[in-house]
């Protein structure tokens, strides 16, 4: 009886194990790279620039904002100039978004351990996932704010995600 129980349960443990491995093996759709800032107090002179590449012009593209700072960091808020330049375009498109990073109720928004604190900062126009170019994208931050340097920023950098 015991034997024939565990001819059943031989089948089921190897469908489950080929279902992890084949999930385990699908590509992740997302392209993030972060730049650090020097000694944690970003410049307005230091303008880090990321370049990536779309090769899928059938998909829908969500881009974000990625900004690590510490608890240190004295502001709610973060003004950031972000310039683009698409493939093709011999123009980089500018504009300057005013980001919340926390709220008098909650506290910092962003995920957080110890002392460090992330926010991936939709930069996208809600609701409208963006249909991207095939070729090279340049992405250039600048930090506006009125505190230069602004103290406590770790990182900046760009995350780009596949609309499922």
């Amino acid at each position: 009886m015991k034997r024939n129980r565990q001819f059943h349960i031989l089948p089921f443990t190897l469908l489950i194990s080929s279902f992890l491995v084949i999930a385990s093996c699908t590509t992740v759709d997302v392209f993030e790279k972060n730049v650090a800032i020097p000694n944690h107090a970003w410049s307005s002179q230091f303008k880090p620039e990321i370049t990536f590449e779309i090769k899928d012009t059938t998909s829908l593209y969500d881009m974000y904002l990625v900004v690590r700072h510490t608890d240190a960091y004295r502001y709610k808020n973060i003004w950031v100039n972000i310039g683009m330049q698409a493939p093709g375009d011999s123009v980089a498109v500018s504009k300057s978004l005013e980001l919340q990073l926390a709220t008098d109720s909650k506290g910092w928004l962003g995920t957080g351990m110890d002392d460090i604190f992330e926010h991936r900062i939709l930069i996208t126009p809600a609701q409208r996932p963006q249909l991207l170019k095939k070729g090279l994208y340049r992405f250039r931050l600048t930090n506006i704010m009125r505190e230069d340097p602004l103290e406590h920023v770790m990182n900046v950098g760009i995350r780009v995600e596949k609309v499922k």
